[in-house]
């Protein structure tokens, strides 16, 4: 049964001093009751276009408007978030969203992934706060001014930072900004704003809210086959309250938007008690059973504590233990299939299970992947026999998992708290004008000269020793050491030096370092892989700024705002369609460039890939090849087939790009040479 959890001695969020609030998720209506229930401070969801959740059920302006209503009367704040990127012509779109959202609903809060949110909030006359989401990747300590800059009073922070990192950033923190950190919830394998995965293997990009996660699946590598890269959830559980001591931390995110209510009652409620009554023994213990009720996968820490940072997958987490080791499927295990005699299948129970529970047979990418409601009342050790259609076969030992619970206590609880939205009656205005409202597209510019960048690591040599750059042609090489040591200080000038496109706050020093030394020695054109990167450059006098693929840009308006922060050209994301590459150099402010060809990473993570070996090719059940490489504290997941688009060249200058873009990483010698090209979402609309 549920506990009902008190919360009349706790003080509303904004009575509190130095505590930071508890953000709840919500995917649905009865999401967002059970959180306030619980007594969350804020909570963060969805319309039902332009959510980096677009699985979940997301909300109505109507729906959106009485919750609001209800969540302010409570002194609670709602946060929307419009955290995906905006393909070409959808910006109208997206501002006339906001426009209705000034009218009646007013959240406290946009939370934003593409900088076009910054332009088309202010033209649509959005007098709320900009949150800056974890997939616009600000990893750093220089990304704090840049998103100040900008306009931002919120980012939030990456999964992958240790308690010292977060430290670090708090201690930079630029005056009237807040950080948000998750305390709860799922671990994607690669870094927020760095996975391309879903999106390469056919058009569902993570960064439109459409990821099918290929993380998740099995693969393979010699003799090892696994679930390599699902990740257990986070959990910071009684570790969060020393997250208080920081002053920078303004909130505890919980994610979780396409869990159910259960989830977010017991998941709020716990680190509510966690945070107002973290000295009390009692109540943490308390506390600590309300989260191992939650029905979500086993725990781990990732790399909050450094000293024990380690790989939050099934494989090789120090803090895991032997029990359910290699289970990572979202719920709880509430046992395995047991094939009988008469075929039939039966789960036999390891907890109790009870009426309008819901279960998950196997993982998602089986077969017999099924889901069921359970009728009746089960004891632990209990049977239940299956109901599967006929094609559903799964194999004996399969596990179920208990991945949503409706008890009798919840839904008396979400009952009272829907009685109190249906009294709500807000005052939702009307404009016609709101329709007809089209924002304001910056002014195009005109083009440049054409260039083609082969991005290299290191300049590559001719035979008698000399830089072998082909003329008409810009050599691209990473910035490191190794390359400041390695190139001659008189081709400076003529390289293009390319920032990676993750930087880490324990590493920011080295790299401004990197720039200090780049810049004495005559370079002049940097590609920031971050737009907020440009932060790093004190003086821009006399340098050109490029932004590179990696800052995720797809839109007109983005760039225009790019063009503000500094930067004179911009390389388009891969992720785009025909339609909507053709359709950007006409309306841009400055000069695009295009990736045309060479391996385009699916992904880039912070976490090991134990026990899969570096650059050795591992496969998925559909023989696809993959490979992954290690570059500092990040390895880069790599296709084993390339990027190619280099017979719509002349169709892409017709269009007006300006740079073409060749990445000349190298496969793995031992790995078969690639018996296809990929065209990325270049034929397919992307979702």
């Amino acid at each position: 049964m549920i506990t009902r959890i008190s919360h009349k001695n706790t003080t509303p969020l904004k009575y509190m001093d130095n505590k930071p609030e508890i953000l709840a998720p919500a995917g649905d209506m009865s999401c967002a009751l059970a959180a306030l229930a619980a007594g969350a401070d804020a909570i963060y969801l969805g319309l039902k276009h332009f959510s980096a959740r677009m699985q979940a059920d997301n909300f109505s302006t109507t729906e959106l408007a009485r919750l609001i209503d209800l969540a302010h009367s409570g002194g609670s704040r709602i946060y929307v978030a419009m955290n995906t990127f905006f393909k070409p012509g959808e910006e109208p779109s997206v501002a006339r969203m906001i426009k209705r959202l000034m009218l009646g609903p007013h959240p406290d809060a946009i939370v934003a992934q593409d900088a076009a949110i910054v332009d088309l909030a202010r033209q649509a006359g959005f007098d709320g706060e900009i949150h800056l989401s974890t997939l616009a990747n600000l990893t750093h300590q220089a990304t704090l001014r840049a998103a100040a800059a900008l306009g931002s009073c919120r980012i939030v922070l990456p999964r992958e930072l240790s308690i010292d990192e977060i430290r670090m950033m708090s201690d930079v923190l630029p005056e009237g900004m807040t950080m948000e950190t998750f305390v709860h919830g799922a671990l994607c394998y690669c870094v927020s704003g760095r996975c391309w995965w879903s999106s390469y293997m056919g058009g569902k990009s993570g960064l439109r809210g459409r990821c099918v996660q290929p993380c998740r699946r099995v693969y393979k590598q010699g003799g090892k086959e696994g679930r390599f890269f699902s990740c257990r959830d986070l959990s910071l559980d009684v570790l969060a309250k020393t997250l208080m001591d920081i002053p920078g931390v303004g909130s505890w995110k919980i994610e979780g938007r396409k869990k159910g209510p259960h989830y977010v009652y017991h998941v709020v409620s716990a680190y509510r008690m966690m945070r107002d009554h973290h000295a009390d023994p009692a109540m943490r213990k308390q506390a600590e059973e309300l989260l191992e009720m939650a029905l979500g996968r086993p725990t781990t820490k990732a790399r909050f504590l450094p000293q024990r940072a380690g790989n939050p997958t099934a494989y090789g987490d120090p803090q895991a233990g032997k029990k359910d080791n290699f289970q990572t499927s979202s719920g709880m295990l509430c046992g395995k299939i047991v094939q009988e005699k008469d075929k039939s299948y039966v789960l036999k129970t390891r907890m109790e299970l009870l009426p309008r529970d819901y279960l998950r047979i196997g993982y998602e990418d089986e077969p017999w992947h099924h889901m069921q409601p359970v009728n009746r009342r089960l004891p632990k050790g209990g049977s239940l026999t299956l109901k599967l259609p006929k094609h559903k076969t799964p194999k004996a030992n399969t596990p179920v998992f208990l991945i949503d619970r409706r008890e009798p206590g919840l839904l008396d609880v979400l009952r009272e708290w829907q009685g109190k939205l249906d009294a709500r009656k807000p005052q939702v205005r009307s404009d016609k004008n709101v329709a007809n409202f089209e924002p304001t597209p910056p002014k195009p510019g005109k083009g440049a000269r054409k260039l083609d960048i082969v991005l290299r690591a290191s300049v590559p040599r001719g035979r008698d020793g000399k830089d072998g750059i082909r003329p008409g042609t810009v050599q691209g090489i990473w910035l490191s050491p190794k390359a400041l040591s390695e190139v001659s200080r008189t081709l400076f000038s003529r390289i293009s030096w390319w920032l990676p496109p993750v930087i880490w706050p324990d590493e920011e020093e080295n790299w401004l370092r990197n720039i200090r030394q780049a810049l004495r020695n005559g370079a002049r054109h940097f590609v920031c892989n971050s737009p907020w990167q440009s932060a790093m450059f004190e003086d821009k006098k006399g340098l050109s700024l490029t932004a590179g693929p990696f800052c995720n840009i797809t839109n007109i308006y983005a760039v225009g705002v790019l063009e503000k922060m500094g930067f004179d050209q911009v390389i388009i994301s891969p992720e785009l369609a025909a339609e909507d590459y053709l359709a950007l150099p006409a309306q841009s402010p400055i000069p695009l460039g295009i990736v045309l060809s060479g391996y385009w990473p699916v992904g880039i993570t912070r976490f090991r890939t134990d026990p899969l070996k570096l650059n050795e090719e591992f496969s998925s059940p559909k023989r696809e090849g993959f490979w992954s490489r290690q570059y500092g504290q990040n390895i880069w997941l790599y296709p084993s087939w390339p990027l190619d688009l280099t017979a719509q060249r002349p169709e892409l200058e017709r269009a007006g790009y300006s740079s073409f873009i060749s990445i000349a990483e190298h496969p793995p010698r031992d790995m078969a040479k690639p018996g296809r090209t990929s065209m990325f979402n270049w034929k397919i609309d992307v979702l």
